[in-house]
């Protein structure tokens, strides 16, 4: 009963149910989700790669001479 009840909330949350009767709109659920899904995964892997490459233009010459002193 849960389960029903998290996965019309899911649905409901992905915007306006469409279709001509109950399985049609839980398949339309089911494309939106994976649509998401794939959004998500994009953004995953662009924000990953900013904060790969943050400090790549910081030159860090003057840090090895500094750590050499110490």
């Amino acid at each position: 009963m849960r389960k029903n009840k998290v996965w019309r909330l899911w649905a409901k949350a992905l915007g306006e149910k469409h279709g001509r009767s109950d399985r049609e709109a839980d398949t339309i659920a089911c494309i939106r989700t994976l649509i998401f899904i794939s959004y998500l995964v994009t953004n995953i892997f662009i924000i990953s790669g900013v904060v790969r490459h943050w400090n790549d233009g910081v030159r860090t010459e003057g840090l090895v001479e500094l750590n050499k002193l110490q």
